[in-house]
Parts: structure tokens; sequence; C-alpha cells
């Protein structure tokens, strides 16, 4: 019987799993990083989400840790070097929010071409600004997918189904694996010149921060729209904010932040650009998915059995 500590909510059936197998599972939500480090002592197991961020004094105070699990994608808010050190194992859910990521991208896709925000705040402010709020079709239009991967893939499956025409680039993908979304593959300039939307889904990497600045900006049409569901810190915010306040490009909608709660965020208040906060994984399937996932990767780790979705090598 071991001690699980668990910061940020996670899916009541997954914690159920957990307590089934023996072990104790101390929910702990709210905690500032002095209380979480105290906390964690005598912990063998780590639950969070994207909120809590698991750097090395956390790791450090957890000095009975055997695994970190992350009950999502990214694993950005975990020092992974640092855990692999500790001989700490890092684990996460790859597969528990990709169908809710894919959709929420296509809903702020659409939101961005039909100004739906603006116009549902237009009149439930009682204005009927009818022919204020004229958007553009996605039927007929480029999408450019940076990141073709999972969600990236089925992105581009639901696309199609709006008649767009899809370009990708990812240097990991082959043309022919994206042929079987019937996207070409080309260079990252190359897709920021001939895209009317782009939509991004990459890991947060010393190679993607701050991917999208100015200089990428600049080769756009003027009526290129940004879609971002994958992590903060890929676009440079600010660069992005006075893109579209110039009209270098017309707009974007954004869920994730470079820093979260983003309530100081260049983007919020510019007209044109679309925010929401951070609801990529925000669906009961996905939430359901990732607890029970994290808590049966966390529950393999604790018993000393082979881990499929571990992230490090200890």
């Amino acid at each position: 019987m071991k001690r699980v500590l668990v910061s940020e909510t996670i899916a009541e059936a997954g914690l159920n799993l957990l307590r089934a197998a023996g072990h104790v599972v101390d929910v702990r939500l709210g905690l500032s990083p002095d209380e979480l480090g105290e906390a964690v002592g005598g912990a063998a197991g780590l639950i969070v989400r994207s909120a809590t961020k698991v750097d090395a004094a956390l790791l450090n105070a957890g000095s009975d840790l055997i695994v970190v699990g992350r009950a999502g994608v990214g694993v950005d808010n975990v020092d992974v070097a640092h855990a692999t050190s500790r001989n700490v194992l890092v684990v996460n859910a790859p597969l528990s929010n990709v169908t809710s990521a894919a959709e929420h991208s296509m809903a702020l896709l659409l939101a961005q071409a039909r100004n739906v925000p603006q116009a549902h705040a237009a009149l439930t402010a009682r204005r009927w600004e009818r022919s204020a709020w004229q958007g553009v079709e996605l039927a007929g239009k480029t999408l450019g997918v940076i990141g073709l991967g999972r969600i990236g893939s089925l992105v581009a499956e639901r696309a199609l189904a709006f008649g767009m025409k899809i370009v990708a680039h990812d240097p990991y993908i082959s043309q022919e694996v994206a042929s079987r979304v019937h996207a070409e593959l080309i260079a990252l300039e190359e897709l920021m010149r001939r895209s009317d939307f782009i939509t991004l889904h990459l890991l947060k990497t010393p190679e993607t921060i701050g991917l999208i600045n100015a200089d990428l900006l600049a080769l756009a049409k003027p009526s290129l729209r940004i879609v971002n569901v994958s992590r903060g810190g890929i676009i440079d915010e600010a660069d992005l904010a006075a893109a579209v306040r110039a009209g270098t490009i017309a707009g974007a909608a954004i869920d994730v932040f470079d820093v979260e709660p983003a309530l100081d965020s260049p983007l919020l208040g510019v007209d044109g650009i679309v925010v929401t906060p951070h609801l990529g994984a925000s669906t009961a399937e996905a939430q359901q998915a990732a607890g029970i996932t994290i808590a049966e990767q966390v529950q393999l780790a604790l018993n000393g059995e082979a881990v499929p979705f571990a992230v490090n090598q200890t």
C-alpha cells in the first residue's frame, strides 16, 4: 500500500481504481507551492494536470516518489530531466484528449471564420449588427496544419469534410503518412504564405517556443486566421497581437497561453482575436479518459511493471 498525492481534480473513476488496488489516495487541491512541497513528503506517487509545476524543488521534496503522473498529453509543467536524475518515472495520458482537442480546434476555426463570439456579444447587448459581422467560408480555403500527429491528423480529416485543402508542416512525418489525410507536406515559410487558416498541434519544446513570431507572420496573407489549441508559448503573443491590430493577418483564436491563468496576456481585448481559457481537453469524455489512463499508468509504475506511456527512462 502506497500513498498517491493528487494535486488537481481528476476523474473519480481513476481515483477509485487506485483505491481498489489498495493505495491511499490523498487529494489535496489548491495548495501553494510550499504546502505542496510539504504534502509530497512520503508520497510514492504524484498526479497532476497542467496547473501544478513539478519543478526540481518539488521533486527534491518528494524523496520517496516513484512516479509522477500527468493527466493529459503535454508534460512541459514537469521537469522531466530532473525527475530522471532522481529515478522518478514520468507518465502521461497521450490519447485521452485527442478528439476533444481536435473538436475544439474546429470550434475555434468556425468561431473565428464566422465571428460567432463578437456577434453573440453584440446581440446580448441588444445590438442587431447583422451587417457588421460578415464572415468567410471554410470551403475551398487552404488550411495549414503545423504538427501532423494524432490531433493534427484528426483536424485535417474534419477540415476535409468542410471542403478545405490541406497543407502541413511536420519534419517528423513522411509524405506517405501525410497523404492519408490528403495533406501536402511543405516548408513552414511556404505554409505561412499559402494558408488561409492555420492550426497548431505541437508540444512545447526549446525548438517550438516562439516559433510563430513577427518574421513568420509577415509572410502571411492579410486574410490569414490562426488557431492554437496546443501549448502556450509557441506563438509570440505580443507579435500576434501586433499583427492582428496592424492588419498583417485577419485574426486568431487562442486557447492556450504563455502564462496561465492568462489574465494579462496581450491577446486579450484585441479585436479579431477569440480567446478561451484552455478548454481543449475540457470535455466530460476527455477528463474521464485522462483520469482512468493516468491511474492505470501510476498503478503499473508503483507495482514495478512496464508502463506503456512513460516519457522517460529511469
